[in-house]
């Protein structure tokens, strides 16, 4: 089983090639653009000696229709570019409680940050890890601290041989909810989710929001899910004892027995402070990394799209886009 340090580094590995590959298609864009301003400027020139040639005598009629060309060919190229900053939180969905999305996108990526979830009236502390999940990390600390997560409840409770979570984070208390943003998964290829884990649900890669589970128990999960930080303290004997509990009607996966209130989540005052140390295209280069990468976004389905079935023993929401 791979240690904390080893997913640490293999996160920042991904993170390296995750900001290299984006910045390569940064420059190919950008190229692109060039040639594409070539052959449009090329097609308006020839197209105005042609007429010129072949219609003398309507060389102001002639003059207007270049005018006219070139204008429509400026319209086409794009005024912007991807954001090439390590964060990202695209608009996805409607929130389920008024927030804004994080607004540093290059928070700091190393270190711990203390937390606690208030569970039933009883501590539930969590060590947040920023080198596993820079950017989960950013937006956990960014919803906590505007109240995103106070007086909601847990939805969901898996009790089964495959998988044993309780699944939170979403204050319209249906479980489909989110942060009305979403963004790009943060996960080792060897990632893995022992007891304690606090990791963040999702309806597919890159569609992470507000919903989180704990691993409660033994459980066999595809390494597809950001992990956030880890339960501490004697914060699993408040989970344990909701888990003990069961879910209603002898179900295997649905609404705890317990009803799960979470009061509120406190983090540091200073917690969204600092920037962090990325690496640039130069670091990428080294060839200890792979060149496979991810992609680092995707267009989210909004909260309005159909339920789609969800198996089970999976620790997604039950609808894409407007979960998270």
């Amino acid at each position: 089983m791979p240690t904390n340090q080893q997913r640490r580094d293999a996160a920042k590995r991904k993170l390296a090639r995750q900001l290299a590959r984006r910045q390569e298609q940064d420059r190919a864009r950008r190229q692109r653009l060039v040639i594409v301003g070539v052959i449009a400027a090329v097609l308006v020139i020839s197209g105005g000696v042609w007429l010129f040639l072949s219609q003398k005598s309507k060389d102001e009629t002639a003059a207007d229709s270049t005018t006219t060309a070139g204008s429509s060919a400026s319209a086409e190229t794009p005024t912007s570019e991807a954001p090439t900053t390590p964060c990202s939180y695209p608009a996805s969905g409607t929130s389920a409680k008024d927030v804004s999305a994080p607004t540093n996108l290059e928070p700091l990526n190393s270190g711990t940050v203390q937390s606690t979830i208030v569970m039933n009236g009883q501590d539930v502390p969590i060590s947040l890890d920023r080198a596993l999940a820079p950017c989960g990390v950013n937006s956990f600390l960014s919803l906590a601290s505007q109240g995103f997560f106070d007086d909601s409840t847990c939805t969901r409770l898996t009790v089964s041989d495959g998988l044993n979570i309780l699944q939170c984070g979403d204050p319209s208390g249906k479980g489909n909810g989110g942060p009305g943003y979403s963004f790009a998964s943060e996960v080792a290829t060897d990632a893995t989710y022992p007891v304690g884990t606090v990791a963040l649900a999702n309806a597919g890669a890159d569609t992470n929001g507000s919903q989180f589970f704990i691993v409660y128990g033994p459980s066999t999960i595809p390494a597809s899910y950001t992990i956030i930080g880890t339960v501490t303290g004697d914060g699993m004997s408040v989970v344990n004892g909701i888990a003990a509990q069961g879910v209603q009607k002898g179900a295997k996966s649905g609404p705890p027995n317990a009803e799960v209130v979470i009061a509120k989540v406190t983090v540091p005052g200073d917690a969204l402070e600092g920037t962090g140390t990325y690496a640039t295209t130069s670091a990428a280069a080294n060839s200890e990394l792979p060149s496979d990468v991810l992609p680092l976004e995707s267009g989210a389905p909004t909260a309005e799209a159909p339920s789609v079935e969800v198996p089970a023993e999976t620790p997604v929401e039950s609808t894409p886009g407007g979960a998270g």
